[in-house]
């Protein structure tokens, strides 16, 4: 049977292939806003872990070596010591130098005992009786040269033992007067400073005998321990290699197009291809100038293309053992999901 020119299975044809195109039509239409959704930025970069190389600040014979490669360790844990006889020693020498230096400035202090100053007082009545004697002994022989009884010889030696005598109690009067002054300020100020410089050497010593134990800084894993015991190490010479446990970080770049859509402190997922576990962090710094995309997070972009660094920080709770320095992750960033902490607090 026909209808306007068509059978019915013409019909039937016609309406099923206008349903299955305005049904393509719309399944294109949602994948199309699919694929350009804006709140979705996936991003590629790679674990970092920080590492230090911890070495003694004094030079010496390495007596322990207390972890071994793949040990835990935490924060203040001795990790090494060296032979500390020669700075127990050192420490010893200077603390008897401030003691010296203590006893010097105590004595310029208090001045001069006083049994001397009673010396002093007493040469000084000496002197004064010595002067009174060639005094008169000088007007005698001054009054017996009138009469011829003395010689001009005679009354100038009486005069000159005169002068010498009177010279003699201005000395004792002024070493009298130094005795209960005691000593000067000057004096005192150069003892007090010879005594700063001595408590400073102990000072010295003493860190220097406390750096003979190397203490772990932070929380990490030993993934190099480079000294034996007995081993002679120099100042600054690396004796383990620490792997810090937290913070843990992510290197990831970001194109120009993308760089509006983030900004720090914007949350961020993070997952590795060897997991399925996805570790919450922020994006911390966001480097201010651009560079060539690194081979090791290479996407279809060209390797041209100019990109910025920035850094994300894995959330201490979500952090740990499975994330190892290197390893290649993917970042989600959900620009809806605003902010975690302020930036000035990262």
């Amino acid at each position: 049977m026909k209808i306007n020119g068509f059978s019915n299975k013409a019909r039937r044809t016609i309406i099923v292939t206008a349903l299955v195109a305005i049904a393509g039509g719309f399944a294109f239409f949602w994948l199309q806003r699919a694929g350009t959704d804006d709140s979705q930025l996936f991003l590629y970069g790679n674990v970092d872990i920080r590492e230090v190389q911890l070495a003694f600040r004094q030079p010496g014979r390495v007596m322990q070596m207390a972890f071994d490669e793949g040990d835990t360790v935490r924060a203040g844990e001795r990790l090494a010591a060296l032979d500390a006889q020669p700075y127990r020693e050192a420490l010893a020498a200077a603390q008897a130098q401030v003691q010296v230096a203590q006893a010097e400035l105590a004595k310029l202090r208090r001045g001069l005992r006083p049994q001397e100053i009673t010396q002093a007082r007493e040469a000084l009545r000496q002197a004064q009786a010595l002067a009174t004697e060639t005094e008169r002994n000088f007007q005698r022989q001054s009054g017996l040269l009138a009469s011829g009884a003395s010689s001009q010889r005679t009354v100038d030696a009486a005069r000159t033992a005169r002068d010498q005598a009177a010279a003699g109690v201005e000395a004792a009067k002024a070493a009298l007067s130094q005795a209960s002054e005691g000593f000067r300020k000057e004096d005192i100020a150069a003892a007090e400073a010879r005594l700063a410089a001595a408590q400073a050497a102990a000072a010295q010593a003493t860190t220097a005998l406390a750096d003979t134990e190397l203490m772990a800084p932070s929380s990490g894993t030993v993934i190099a321990r480079v000294r034996e015991p007995g081993s002679m190490v120099a100042s600054q010479s690396a004796v383990y290699s620490l792997s810090l446990d937290k913070p843990v970080y992510v290197r990831a770049y970001v194109g120009e197009s993308d760089l509006g859509r983030i900004a720090p402190g914007t949350v961020v997922r993070v997952k590795s291809d060897s997991s399925e576990k996805v570790y919450r962090g922020q994006i911390g710094f966001i480097s201010p100038r651009a560079e060539f995309t690194p081979k090791t997070v290479e996407t279809t972009d060209l390797r041209t293309d100019l990109v910025y660094r920035l850094r994300i920080v894995i959330d201490e709770a979500d952090s740990d053992s499975a994330l190892r320095q290197g390893m290649p992750v993917t970042i989600e960033v959900d620009a809806k999901a605003g902010t975690r902490i302020p930036a000035g607090e990262r």
